[in-house]
């Protein structure tokens, strides 16, 4: 084990590793807070495809715009560190359900559907719900 520490250590100094190691405990505590507390917030029905989803409808153009760069770049964020997290401790695939959520991109909701459709997906996220008392998502049927 020692080997492969110092093979690292060639590459990486031993600050870089050690403030890799605080993020990647930041991330998994951050996301373990973070993840119940948006899933459980939703509505049954988000991931529905055949429910529309107006967001900031009824504000200024130009506050609605300044709306959506900041919820693009904080999807952004979300899934990027849901990706890392697939190799760091953490819960990155859910981490990174939320991060598409947020982004806007054509075709999103049917991502978003396909990914939220896996049944150990789709279980852990209604078991989550459940433990605080709140309705199962609701998927549209296949098509």
């Amino acid at each position: 084990m020692d080997w492969l520490l110092l093979t690292v250590q060639q590459f990486v100094s031993t600050d870089t590793l050690i403030a890799l190691t605080v993020l990647s405990l930041l991330f998994f505590v951050g996301t373990l807070i973070a993840i119940p507390f948006i899933l459980v917030r939703l509505p049954p029905n988000y991931f529905d495809i055949r429910v529309p989803r107006p967001w900031m409808e009824d504000h200024h153009p130009m506050l609605r715009l300044a709306g959506h760069i900041v919820k693009n770049v904080v999807g952004t964020i979300f899934l990027f560190a849901g990706f890392l997290m697939l190799f760091l401790p953490g819960q990155g695939i859910l981490t990174m359900l939320i991060g598409i959520s947020m982004l806007d991109f054509p075709g999103k909701r049917k991502v978003e559907a396909k990914l939220i459709g896996q049944p150990t997906v789709l279980s852990a996220i209604n078991a989550m719900r459940r433990k605080f008392e709140k309705p199962p998502l609701i998927l549209a049927p296949d098509l």
